[in-house]
């Protein structure tokens, strides 16, 4: 395996609000290696946009990282200046935000603001750049770029803004994309199409992604590796196929078990009962317990440590610690 791209060593990331401290990212650590496709999986407010807008450094005022490493290419970006991060931002790593109307700026023409990002981090100029839109435009699918180059983003659909917002974040070849939840705002037919193009990007370009989303079954055939975040924490990880055919952690089996199944599209899906939480007031335990059918006492007082599962599977639940306790009471 290549040296590891991205390494995000215990990182905590904290709101400072009126309300008081919101540790939004709390501990979390992973590693991305180069051509790989990871997934952060998780519902709203787990964390995983924050773990994101933290390797980019573009939190809110509010936000900061007050604990922990995010190693590119064994530099840690938490020491960088600005102008670095300036540097960084484009032309190593790229976001596609999930909301493409409120990432563009409705009174520039989409040409004008791809060839801003062409300018800013490459050498091109004047025609040069106007020839490298145009390149990229037909590299994300918008047929007649010349044309559509001139147009306002209020005249482009919500999938063309985002293939758009695609061409933007590949403008500079990064070595990393972070998709932010890229399909959100689009109907099904549209998010097929572009999760393809992605996919097909990454493959052509050889850059590794990042994948945000709340959705497993949207990344079930793409990434080579899954992070399920909850609570601010990562509460299971390993490869796709051990995530959506082994699950260990609670949080998973319930996300897997409100996804539509194809074969059976009469069975009734089950929702994970009750309401994220929150995160002012975070449990003393496991993060998921108060939601959990199958929580025990020691859930509420103590955070369970991650456990090897297998050498591509990792889970931090308490079930799999009982589970190990008692398979070697019985080997006994």
């Amino acid at each position: 395996m290549s040296e590891t791209l991205l390494n995000v060593q215990n990182l905590h990331t904290s709101f400072f609000t009126d309300n008081g401290e919101v540790q939004a990212v709390n501990g979390v650590s992973f590693q991305l290696n180069p051509g790989e496709i990871l997934g952060i999986v998780g519902e709203s407010g787990s964390g995983k946009s924050v773990t994101a807008y933290s390797i980019m450094q573009i939190l809110a005022d509010t936000g900061r990282i007050t604990e922990g490493k995010i190693l590119f290419k064994g530099e840690d970006l938490t020491t960088w200046s600005e102008k670095k991060m300036q540097s960084f931002r484009g032309k190593n790593c790229s976001i596609i935000f999930q909301d493409p109307m409120t990432s563009l700026n409705p009174v520039f023409t989409i040409g004008s603001q791809l060839k801003e990002a062409v300018v800013l981090h490459t050498n091109r100029r004047g025609a040069e750049a106007d020839a490298r839109v145009i390149e990229l435009l037909e590299a994300v699918g918008i047929n007649e770029p010349e044309k559509r180059m001139k147009q306002y983003p209020f005249e482009h659909s919500g999938g063309m803004r985002q293939r758009v917002m695609i061409a933007m974040a590949l403008a500079c070849e990064p070595d990393i994309l972070i998709a932010d939840e890229p399909t959100t705002a689009l109907d099904v037919t549209i998010q097929a199409q572009i999760l393809e193009l992605i996919q097909s990007l990454q493959k052509k370009m050889g850059m590794a992604v990042i994948l945000v989303t709340h959705d497993l079954g949207v990344i079930a055939d793409m990434c080579d590796n899954i992070v399920v975040m909850y609570g601010g924490r990562i509460c299971e990880r390993g490869t796709a196929r051990e995530i959506f055919y082994n699950p260990k952690h609670e949080y998973t089996k319930g996300l897997l078990r409100s996804i539509p199944n194809v074969n059976n599209m009469k069975e009734r899906l089950i929702p994970i009962e009750g309401t994220p939480i929150n995160m002012l007031n975070l449990p003393k335990g496991c993060a998921f317990c108060p939601r959990c059918d199958a929580a025990m006492k020691i859930c509420l007082q103590e955070v369970p440590e991650e456990i090897v599962i297998n050498e591509d599977h990792k889970a931090a639940c308490w079930m799999n610690i009982k589970a190990a306790y008692e398979e070697v009471s019985r080997n006994e």
